[in-house]
């Protein structure tokens, strides 16, 4: 099997038919993976308006139009976003819909098995009532938990994205990031292709969103692996970059 068969075979489920599925930590009785990753009690977080608090001051956007102007958009003005409308495209990528106990949640966004590998990193540039830095959302209690600043994080964004200097400009910039234990625990080798499948639903609904707001986005799949990793203080390994988008206004 040459190169171009063997890439081609990750986007097949063939590998599903050789996985003896009694043998998943799932089935051993292995506890569940959290459903976020964990953070430090003392760590400075940022409570985000629920979805009562935004929901009268967010766009009633006809779903066909906003399927209709979608676009790949690279080109943001200097206006920040409000608290209200990020905290709406958290909800609307993560948000968690209900609890379903044992951890495992119900999103705004489809995954494999509910298993949701993902974790919603942000680089903070210009919005209101945050300062500008690296962030992470928390689902659970929707909240944004403070990681650091980065010194010339424009600059080093841009870098890490290959030169793409459009994802700097936005007034944030969303990075998905992938736990694959999460997946793995329950579906081992075949957890990989599906992992990916759900980014393109989390993203989906970012483009969507972003119609209400009058914000465009564009998705991102170039980067320098191991810079952007290392920008996120990230091992890499169990816990590694897979997409990335930047938001602002249009």
């Amino acid at each position: 099997m040459n190169k171009t068969e063997q890439y081609r075979y990750f986007l097949k489920d063939t590998i599903r038919k050789s996985i003896d599925f009694r043998t998943t930590d799932q089935n051993k009785g292995v506890p569940v993976p959290p459903v976020e990753k964990p953070y430090d009690s003392d760590a400075d977080r940022i409570q985000l308006p629920f979805s009562d608090q935004w929901t009268q001051k967010i766009e009633k956007k006809d779903l066909i139009a906003a399927i209709s102007n979608r676009r790949s958009r690279r080109r943001y003005t200097s206006e920040r976003l409000s608290m209200d409308e990020l905290a709406f495209l958290l909800w609307a990528t993560q948000g968690i819909r209900q609890p379903a106990g044992g951890n495992l949640a119900y999103r705004t966004v489809p995954s494999a098995g509910a298993r949701h590998s993902f974790e919603t990193y942000l680089f903070v540039m210009r919005v209101e009532g945050i300062q500008p830095g690296l962030y992470r959302y928390l689902p659970v209690t929707n909240e944004l938990l403070f990681v650091s600043e980065v010194e010339n994080m424009e600059r080093r964004l841009a870098h890490a994205c290959l030169g793409q200097s459009f994802v700097a400009r936005g007034a944030v910039a969303f990075i998905w990031t992938t736990i694959p234990y999460r997946m793995e625990w329950r579906y081992s080798l075949a957890a990989h292709r599906v992992i990916l499948i759900d980014a393109g639903h989390v993203c989906q609904n970012l483009y969507l969103a972003c119609e209400a707001i009058q914000a465009g986005t564009c998705a991102v799949a170039a980067y320098d692996q191991e810079a952007l990793d290392e920008l996120l203080a990230i091992d890499g390994k169990d816990e590694f970059s897979v997409y990335l988008a930047p938001v602002g206004k249009i």
